[in-house]
Parts: C-alpha cells; structure tokens; sequence
C-alpha cells in the first residue's frame, strides 16, 4: 500500500511543471491542441473578431504584459483569438493528394502550396517532391526556419532527404518521442553508431545532456548511386522540458535553449529546421521568440500580433493556443528586464571588476543593484498551501521559507494519518538533471523521522549540511545522527560507521536501516565546518572542496538526489547548489550566468542565496575556481 501511494506521489511530482492542468482540453479557435489527440479539426473563425494591434515599445512592455495577464489573461486570449485563422491564405493541394495524405501526421496541419519545402522528385514519383514542412521568415532573414511536422515512421527517409537538399546545420526539436503514452515524433535518429534513412547515412558524433535539452551532433552522407557526397555536420538541439500540458512554468530554460541555437548554427548554413508533433504549436512560440528578440534589438519595439499574422501566412495556425501566445509575451519580457548576463570565464575578473565599482556611471548595475532584481521577483504565496495548512504549520523551521507546491518534496502518506506527505523541502534542478537537490531545512526535533523518511523514499546516498547544531547561541537544526553506536526514529534506525575530519568538512558513514526487513543504505553526511557563524566564508577553496567530494560520492553513488540544507534551507542552501551548478557549467562549457542561476533557484524555493554577501560569494568561488586551475584547459 506504501509504495503504490509512493508512486502515485511520484508522478504527481513530474508533472509539476505545467502550467495548466488536464482539464484544459480545447484551445478558442476549435482545434485540439496537438497534445491531446492525433486527429485534428479546424474550426474558421467569425472574420468580425479581427482586431488591429500595434507594435509595443519595449518600454512599454512590462507594463502590456500586466494588463494583458490581467483577470486571468482576458485580453491576451482577445488578441489570440484576433489573429487570422483557417486556411485563408493559399491552397494545400499537394497535401492533400491521395499518395501524400499518409505522409502527414495530422490530417488537417498541412503545408500551403506556396511556401512547402519542394524535395527533389525520386524516380520520375510526382508525389516524392511532398514533405509536411513549410518555409518560414525570421526578422528579417527570408526562408530563416523551415516549420515542419515530427518525422513519421514512413517519412524519416523524406526528412533526412529535405535536410540534406536544404543543406541544413541545425535542428530544433521541441516535443518528446512521446508525451501521456502517445506517440509524437518517431525516433529519427540512432542512439549510437550509424543508421541508413533511404539514401542519408546518419552517424552520432556527440551528444550532451542538459538539465532542459539534449545536443546530439551527427555525421551526414548523401549516398548517391554514382559516388557518396562530402559528410556534413548536423546539430540537433532537442528541448525536452516542454511540459506534456501547457507551456514551460518560466521562459528562463527556452531563453537559453535559443542562444544556444544562434550560437550552434553556422553562417551561411541552410534553413534551421524547427519541429514539434504538428509544426505549428511550440514550432511556432520558437520561431516568434527569436524574430521578436531580433526586433527588439533593432527597433527597441516588438509586434508579435503583427509577426504572427505574417507567418501565418506561411504556414497555418502556427502559435496553437492563447497559453502559448502569452509565453512569447512572458519570454520577451523576461529577455528585456534581464538581458544577456551570460560570461565566459576569461572575462569574470573584468565583471568583477566592475561590479564592485560603487564609482561607475549609473547606467552600468553593480553587485547590489544586480541582486536588487533578484529580491524584488514575486514570491508565489499561493502556491504555498500545503505547507500554510494549520497542521503542517509547526513542521516549518521559518514561516517565511514554504516550498512551493508545485515542487515540493512528497512523501508517502501514513494509512489513516492526514497531512503526513508533508515536509519543508523542495527539488531543485541540477546542471544537467532535474530534481537533481533537494534543499530542506535542518530537521526539528518532531521532523527527524520525516527527514529520514525523506532520504529513504527518495533513495538519497548524500546529505549536506552547512550549519552547526547552534549558531549564536540560537538552535539551528536538530541533531538526527548518533553521536556513535546507533539511534532509532520510527521506522528508520541510524548508525554511525564512521567519522572523519576533512580540510573544512566532517565526512560521516552513516548506515540507514528500514522496517521490519532490516534493508539497509550507505549515506554519505559531509558537514561543512568553514560557514561562519556571521556574513560568509573568507575563501573559496573549502566550498570548491566539498562540492567536488560529493560530487565524487554522487557518481558512485546513482545519481539520486542530493539533500542540501543549512537551518532554513535557503540562504546557505541556495548558495552551494548555485555554486554547484556554476562551477559544472564552467567545467563543461568556459561560461557561467550566477545571475540566471541564483533566479532559476528562487522561482523553485522562496530567498534561495539569501544576502548580497553571499550573491558576491557566489561569483568569488568562481573566481577561486578558475585562479586555482589557472585556465580554462586545466579543468574542462
């Protein structure tokens, strides 16, 4: 009974990130939306309910983005619904001949005449010049993106055929193979080694796996009947945190899967090739993000309305639902009030510099007024109920750090027992895994069994901690390990097998023993010592060191999440799984964004890197990192 409600518990968990919820089935102009079904049916809307919109300085911006969001998003479900729909602007006969109609995936998404991607005929075949994908306009670049539908089984041959004669460098891949137990997309690559698709030799390269999407480099070869072309490089950029509902909960993920994109494809390459189930929903939300950026870069104003209006033109009921259309606003916004604050690490001691200069001009954001934008985001309070419930109230350390529902830590719920799924502790995303920390706060006296619970439930083989049982002669957590032999909570017994002092950290053996069967787990506790009791530490190599044992432990270990807490489970907390995340990028890439980073943290736990010290800290150890392995080739 446990572990069937475990698992329920467990799904609920993955499919937090939604925005909406499964009630959500129909989209105001009549078609279901491609993640609902595989048939699909296209209702005209009435002509009366166009509307004209103007294009909205950026300054603007924020303040259009609040009115339309606005009860609910009224007034961005009205302009969706004034967009031009139907099949108004051309005719789709080579769609809909009979030898090409298996060749879509949905019957009614199809390619306008006009602007479908024409392949070379096969064999004098007047239907083999037909593949479900369309050209499609950037900003200002014509045939910047050819929209296209996820490959079937029987068209993957057409697919890699229409990349080769495109000479296409790069793929954006926006949906899951499957998404609810329906298939999206067929698999149109191989997973390793090399795989024949009609006359295209594909063979995988590389591939990279991010916490919000995959890279998978592949080696291209047109096998032709005479002699074999030159091999291309092709880069598939698969972003799979698109939720099977809805859009993505922050723009934060897809902002950076876009400058990935620009930054991946090479000039004077053919089209990007961008696709989803359809190629029209989440194919279209890409492709307007990116020529709005465009825009806002050389005219300091977007028209999104207009812009889709024009691409529709190309290609039908791109933009599927009004969820999507007010992401586009979301993820421009975002873009605006944040900007590009990526670095390379050549050029960290630089910023450094020039955050701490209280004498710049004003126009440049120093230290304080760049973690000013980081404490005004909005905390979402009403997503923090379960954990405002009277009898979860005396579980949280602090009142004022709840995790959100949306990704808070579930636990098993006692037979007979309300409320007992409950403990203050949240997922938080990892470099390249989700879920990949949890940050909780140091146990209670009347929460250690749940703590425990927590670790058991969710298969956790380490344990930071970076505080001391009392700080300031103020209790800061809870002591829920022996001191030595063993000690009992409930279900759980706790053994110490081991205690040793490191640099700046106690490393502990701990042996974790469940139920009545006696099963048993290794858990590492490294319990960092060099936090003082007041502001931060005074240098970087001690947290460098911690973070590079468990992340030694990890790798032995599984990979299951790694529970992170100080006494509230914020500010210390937020400040190692930032630096963990920094430094990984740094080794993986040469780049670092401690200001996404830390803003991604707090949109999953409320004041995660709590102080301005400790934002500064964050960008220090860095700096240690890379001063100590001396340049970038010493530690990719």
């Amino acid at each position: 009974m446990r572990k069937n409600s475990f698992s329920s518990f467990r799904w609920l968990r993955n499919q937090r990130k939604a925005v909406v919820t499964t009630v959500d089935k129909k989209i105001p102009n009549g078609i279901l939306e491609e993640q609902e079904q595989q048939t699909v049916v296209l209702l005209p809307r009435s002509p009366s309910a166009s509307k004209t919109y103007f294009p909205i300085p950026v300054d603007h911006l924020e303040e259009e983005y609040r009115l339309r969001s606005a009860d609910d998003g009224k007034l961005f479900r009205e302009e969706y619904n004034s967009l031009p729909g139907g099949y108004t602007h051309g005719t789709c006969e080579e769609a809909n001949k009979e030898d090409n109609k298996e060749k879509n995936r949905y019957p009614n998404i199809l390619p306008y005449d006009h602007s479908r991607v024409v392949l070379t005929q096969l064999d004098g075949n007047p239907c083999s010049d037909y593949v479900n994908a369309s050209y499609i306009d950037g900003y200002t670049e014509k045939n910047k993106f050819i929209a296209a539908q996820g490959p079937k089984e029987d068209t993957v041959a057409d697919f890699w055929r229409m990349i080769w004669e495109q000479k296409v460098a790069t793929v954006v891949m926006l949906t899951n193979l499957k998404e609810r137990k329906e298939d999206k997309c067929y698999q149109y690559w191989p997973d390793q080694g090399c795989w024949t698709y009609g006359n295209v030799r594909v063979a995988v390269e590389d591939f990279t796996v991010l916490v919000d999407y995959t890279i998978r480099k592949f080696c291209v070869q047109y096998q032709a009947s005479d002699a074999s072309k030159t091999p291309r490089l092709v880069t598939q950029l698969h972003f799979t945190s698109w939720p099977d509902f809805g859009v993505p909960f922050s723009p934060i993920g897809m902002l950076k899967f876009l400058k990935k994109v620009k930054a991946v494809n090479p000039p004077f390459a053919g089209p990007i090739v961008v696709h989803c189930s359809a190629g029209v929903g989440r194919t279209g939300t890409f492709i307007v993000i990116d020529a709005m950026i465009d825009m806002m870069h050389a005219e300091q104003k977007v028209d999104v309305f207009g812009f889709v209006s024009k691409i529709r033109e190309q290609r039908s009921q791109l933009i599927q639902t009004d969820m999507q259309y007010s992401f586009i606003y979301q993820a421009l916004l975002e873009y605006y009030l944040y900007g590009d604050t990526e670095l390379d690490v050549s050029s960290l001691e630089g910023h450094l510099h020039k955050l701490h200069n209280t004498s710049a001009p004003s126009d440049r954001v120093g230290l304080e007024e760049e973690f000013k934008k980081l404490t005004n985001m909005r905390i979402m309070k009403e997503n923090m109920r379960t954990g405002n419930l009277p009898a979860n109230m005396k579980k949280n350390r602090v009142l004022q750090i709840i995790p959100y529902d949306f990704n808070r830590v579930i636990l098993s719920m006692r037979r007979g027992q309300e409320f007992t799924d409950y403990i203050n502790a949240s997922f938080i995303d990892g470099y390249r895994q989700k879920d990949y920390f949890i940050a909780t706060q140091g146990p209670l006296s009347h929460t250690v069994e749940d703590f425990w619970r927590m670790v058991w439930e969710w298969k956790c083989h380490s344990i930071v901690m970076l505080t001391e049982l009392q700080e300031r002669e103020q209790d800061k957590c809870f002591q829920y390990w022996p001191s030595e032999d063993s000690v009992t909570y409930g279900d759980y017994t706790v053994e110490m097998k081991g205690d040793t002092l490191c640099d700046t950290f106690s490393l502990r053996d701990l042996v974790l023993t469940f139920g009545p069967e006696k099963q048993t787990r290794l858990v590492r506790h490294f319990h960092f010592h060099g936090w003082p009791e007041i502001g931060i530490p005074a240098e970087g190599k001690g947290m460098i060191d911690i973070i590079a044992s468990v992340q030694r432990q990890q790798q032995q270990s599984g990979n299951h999440p790694i529970v992170v807490h100080c006494s509230a489970g914020a500010g210390r907390t937020g400040t190692f799984i930032a630096l963990s995340n920094i430094l990984e990028r740094v080794k993986a890439e040469g780049l670092l964004d401690v200001f996404q980073t830390v803003k991604s943290l707090r949109m999953q736990r409320p004041h995660m890197v709590q102080t301005v010290e400790q934002y500064d800290f964050c960008y220090r150890v860095v700096q240690d990192f890379v001063d100590i392995f001396s340049d970038y080739a010493n530690f990719k």
